[in-house]
């Protein structure tokens, strides 16, 4: 159905949407669309249709615009500002709010509490309703947070983790005399012989070897406060003077370079020679003695912290179900049993129970959150806007149920109806069709990807989108037939597991001190799909525990991670670089008779070096352009134009184009103009396989999605030659895809596994899990109440099994 005829839905008045007209960011075709309010909208469509340039590079961009205008100019500049959105109009936007899948800079001390502000109510619940110490006084909330001055422990600075100089990390060779470099932690060069020639002054011996000199003289100069300054005379240099020099213990050289060096190089060069480990002044909490000498429930704030969330609810619940208090006893304002403590305990309780709802219980509220997947990181910001109480806003969501089990999907509806019920408009980029299919209203972007979408397909309630027939997704919406079931391959050998204890990973029995590891035995030659709930240990098994073993086992000769890593950091690293691709290409730049005649080889064809390049924006294509009161931007380079090269070197062409645009052209466009360059042939091929055509040979790395740069990994391995046996284990490959473009990586992993190889995925897609020749399922639940497996076997073996929360979802995939 076009975009600009919407069907009749007589429950929307006609001020009830919001208004795009004229949309063109990124591949989106002059757009038009109503987008109703106050209801849950599907934006679907295959991987780089357009979805999220219409979500979020249009009206969520627009609205943050609007709403930026309205801060002063001057706090403006404070803000970090997006790209104003090409359209023509929007009417009708609300305020408007993103929850995308993104991680901010890693960083320990931020945590589960921090994230969702947790933390400040805990805190809070300590220092006015903590059960103290006889006679010590009333911390406030800021003593009980390792990040505060009052609260930091004093040896590890809140950190947990303790530095420690000891004689073995700082003298790698006892054998060494001072002269000759024994005290490895002190700086090398003029540094070294300054502090050698002061050591030598004040009356050490640096001659002698280091195991000789007496422990007192060792100890001193490792590990003294002291920092004398004596006289130098330079014996060995006749024209240096003399000069003051002041004495560094290796201790204090070693931790002033942890604490106050801006050279990243030299705190790593100072981390060799320091043993880190638990701090053991607050054991690894962060915390001051004062602060952990405060109890809740039996419990202090780093015991409370590192509970699970379902747990927390349980310590809270007694209190913040008390009872309304006496008369006098509301007079107390303070402890467990007081009105504050009631207060706290029932907002703690009522918060920490959205999140348990989400299926995030297994979760402490001091876990790191560099250690979350994006999955979990979106769904803790979605509880905490879900508290926020905030009316008539639109929550733009970039796939919710990343990295989410089909068990925990109802739940997040829940929530999403929620948000929907309390007057806002939820705008949901999905591709997981069981949400798709509670939504209000779908808006289809298509047909396919890149220069082949940015049409609106479809926009209305979901059961229109059937009459559609150009839609991809329509094939997807209603439920499937079952595949014929097919014979699963037989293993060529068996790689044992045996008392495997990361993280959460136990025995059968779990539980206790004997429970013991894990043992599981994991099938060679077959694909593997591992399953379970969120925080099962899925991940611990597959990330942590197989590749340490597996390069062991005399079947496999390699392990490869196939993960969502970006492939690269800068602008200058793209798909045409990353597959090697690009080689291939400017060798046969090089190759031709224009080039061959100016003497030019492959190097001038490359834009990271000088030559060829555009030198007003060395090779980047574009400048950077600064303006005061408003958004920073990246501009087109006025004299390549974007095209990364200089002129002249844009004169060398080979079929009709340059190299520039070579590297504007898609994958597709690529796959035909480049099919006499087996190199480049294979690796397109490889691309267009894992549903990768729509890709720009050029397109910078940071603009690639986590399952993009997963793909091209994947096509990276698909093209290389086949040389022995190769363990390819993927964590949630289908992340950000389409059910079209989980039928197409189906298949490569399939071929990589007809191939002779090993393939093991943790996957929450049930269509994935189906096509698997073995199964292993891990749980019961997340946390301490996972680690285990609860059942292993074929798809249809785990598919019977009772107690296993796959199991249901598994059985409807198989049609069974």
């Amino acid at each position: 159905m076009p975009a600009s005829h919407h069907p009749t839905d007589h429950t929307i008045p006609a001020d009830g949407f919001i208004r795009v007209r004229g949309a063109r960011e990124h591949n989106l075709r002059d757009v038009d669309v109503d987008i109703p309010r106050d209801r849950i909208v599907a934006f679907t469509g295959v991987s780089g249709s357009g979805k999220s340039s219409l979500a979020f590079g249009t009206v969520f961009a627009e609205a943050q615009r609007r709403f930026l205008e309205s801060v002063a100019p001057y706090a403006r500049r404070l803000i970090a500002q997006g790209s104003t959105p090409h359209v023509d109009e929007i009417t009708g936007l609300p305020p408007a709010v993103a929850l995308q899948q993104r991680r901010g800079a890693p960083s320990t001390r931020s945590t589960v509490g921090t994230l969702t502000t947790l933390s400040n109510s805990v805190r809070m619940l300590y220092s006015r309703a903590g059960t103290y110490p006889a006679d010590a006084e009333q911390l406030y909330s800021d003593s009980f947070s390792p990040n505060t001055a009052v609260g930091a422990c004093p040896r590890c600075h809140g950190l947990g983790t303790a530095h420690e100089v000891t004689e073995a990390s700082a003298v790698h060779d006892p054998s060494l005399s001072i002269r000759d470099g024994a005290i490895t932690a002190w700086p090398g060069a003029w540094q070294g012989k300054n502090l050698r020639d002061v050591t030598a002054v004040l009356g050490y011996d640096i001659e002698r070897p280091w195991r000789e000199l007496p422990q007192a003289d060792r100890d001193w100069l490792l590990f003294t406060e002291e920092q004398p300054v004596v006289e130098v005379h330079p014996k060995r240099d006749r024209v240096a003077k003399p000069y003051k020099g002041r004495f560094w213990s290796a201790r204090q050289y070693t931790l002033h370079t942890l604490a106050d060096s801006q050279s990243e190089a030299q705190r790593n060069k100072a981390m060799r020679f320091v043993e880190s480990g638990p701090c053991q002044l607050c054991h690894g909490s962060g915390l001051t003695r004062a602060a952990l000498a405060v109890t809740f429930g039996g419990l202090d704030i780093a015991a409370f912290n590192a509970l699970p969330l379902s747990e927390v609810a349980e310590v809270l619940r007694p209190t913040a179900e008390l009872a309304e208090p006496s008369a006098a006893q509301s007079r107390v304002t303070s402890g467990e049993r007081s009105e504050v403590a009631k207060s706290i305990a029932a907002d703690l309780l009522s918060r920490v129970e959205v999140l348990t709802g989400l299926g995030l219980g297994y979760l402490g509220l001091d876990r790191a959150t560099p250690t979350l997947s994006p999955g979990e990181m979106q769904r803790l910001r979605i509880a905490t806007q879900l508290r926020s109480g905030l009316f008539g806003v639109v929550y733009v969501l970039d796939e919710p149920s990343a990295g989410l089990h089909p068990a925990d999907a109802e739940p997040l509806v829940q929530v999403l109806e929620d948000l929907r019920a309390s007057g806002n408009s939820v705008f949901v980029v999905e591709h997981n069709m069981d949400i798709v299919r509670r939504a209000d209203w779908i808006l289809d972007v298509g047909p396919g990807a890149g220069t082949g979408g940015g049409r609106v397909l479809y926009s209305g309630p979901p059961e229109g989108l059937a009459d559609v027939s150009e839609s991809v997704t329509r094939r997807y919406l209603a439920p499937r037939a079952p595949r014929d079931p097919r014979d699963p391959r037989e293993p060529v050998g068996t790689l044992e597991i045996r008392d495997a204890t990361l993280h959460n990973l136990r025995g059968p029995t779990g539980g206790g001190a004997d429970a013991g590891g894990l043992d599981v035995d994991l099938p060679l030659g077959v694909m593997t799909a591992v399953t379970g709930v969120s925080g099962s240990g899925k991940s611990s098994l597959v990330g942590g525990v197989l590749p340490a073993i597996a390069t062991s086992h005399p079947i496999v000769s390699r392990v490869v991670e196939v993960d969502q890593k970006p492939i690269g950091r800068t602008p200058r690293s793209n798909l045409a670089t990353y597959t090697g691709m690009f080689d291939a290409v400017r060798q046969a730049f090089a190759a031709t008779d224009d080039a061959r005649e100016r003497g030019w080889t492959a190097g001038r064809f490359s834009f990271n070096v000088e030559g060829g390049r555009c030198e007003v924006c060395q090779g980047e294509g574009s400048v950077s352009v600064e303006l005061l009161f408003l958004p920073g931007s990246w501009a087109p380079c006025p004299e390549c134009h974007g095209a990364r090269y200089n002129a002249e070197t844009l004169e060398v062409r080979r079929g009709g184009a340059t190299i520039a645009d070579v590297l504007g052209m898609t994958v597709d466009d690529a796959a035909e103009a480049l099919a006499d360059l087996p190199a480049a042939a294979r690796a397109l091929d490889a691309l267009r396989s894992v549903g990768l055509g729509y890709l720009r040979l050029g397109q910078p790395a940071p603009e690639l999605s986590g399952g993009e740069a997963q793909r091209i990994k994947l096509a990276t391995e698909l093209q290389r030659a086949r040389s022995g046996h190769t363990l390819y284990l993927l964590d949630e490959p289908t992340t950000g895809l389409h059910p079209a473009d989980v039928e197409l990586l189906t298949a490569q992993l399939a071929r990589l596994t007809d191939a002779g190889n090993t393939v093991v995925v943790v996957e929450h897609t049930m269509s994935v899990v189906a096509q698997a020749d073995h199964v292993i399922d891990m749980g019961p639940a997340g946390g301490d109440e996972g680690g285990r497996v609860v059942a292993a076997g074929t798809p249809a073996a785990v598919a019977a099994a009772p107690d296993s929360r796959t199991a249901p979802f598994l059985r409807a995939a198989l049609g069974s």
